[in-house]
């Protein structure tokens, strides 16, 4: 211990800094900037001269755990039904209690039935879909070219610029959905751009799903009966 050297504290002052940067979520963010304060603080009481930086630090670290805690104590007021659980923790697991909140309630759910056509090809996406029971068919240019089932996202790769559909999307079975429509959706992103980035993520990697998928399909095709 006689040999540490405070400046230590600094570099994990200011790693934290950087780290909270790049934080996805207000709360996370919140908590790097206490704790960096935290780590910064025993220099400001040992090292610099005066009490003003020692002040600044315990502003610092006391108004972040405030807001963290707000935050905190918000997220845990809120209730998801268990289909809400199964999109969050699907689509939505790195948006905040409060985000995912806010965007599901941007939509409704249905039940569907066997034959009815979510998407059309050449047209713009109506809605993004969320397929949480059920079985739906693609097709381009009238030919079987997919097949989608439980937990898919159907709607993501066109939804948000208005880009017209490369396929046509119909339940082969009675369905549950959620789905939200593509302008209300757009206008909330638009009003919520951190939301926007965390679900642009989230879309690529449903679609990255989905090309592994068909991957799988044609490397393994089924017996020619």
């Amino acid at each position: 211990m006689a040999n540490f050297d405070p400046a230590l504290l600094g570099y994990g002052a200011l790693l934290l800094l950087l780290a909270a940067s790049f934080a996805g979520r207000a709360d996370h963010r919140r908590l790097g900037l206490a704790t960096a304060a935290l780590f910064a603080l025993p220099i400001a009481i040992f090292r610099w001269p005066g009490i003003g930086y020692t002040l600044l630090l315990l502003a610092i670290l006391l108004v972040n755990l405030a807001f963290a805690a707000r935050h905190w104590l918000r997220d845990t007021r809120i209730i998801f039904s268990g289909e809400e659980q199964e999109l969050r923790r699907q689509h939505f697991a790195r948006l905040s209690p409060a985000d995912a909140r806010g965007l599901i309630d941007q939509g409704h759910w249905i039940s569907a039935r066997r034959g009815e056509v979510l998407i059309r090809e050449n047209q713009a996406a109506p809605s993004l879909f969320f397929l949480a029971e059920g079985a739906a068919l693609i097709q381009r240019d009238g030919v079987d070219v997919g097949v989608l089932d439980d937990g898919a996202l159907i709607g993501e790769a066109t939804v948000i610029d208005g880009t017209h559909a490369t396929g046509t999307v119909t339940l082969s079975a009675n369905a549950r959905l959620w789905f939200v429509p593509a302008a209300a959706l757009r206008a909330y992103l638009a009003a919520n751009p951190a939301i926007a980035g965390t679900l642009h993520e989230g879309f690529a990697r449903a679609l990255r799903g989905k090309l592994a998928s068909a991957n799988a399909r044609i490397a393994d095709p089924p017996p020619i009966a």
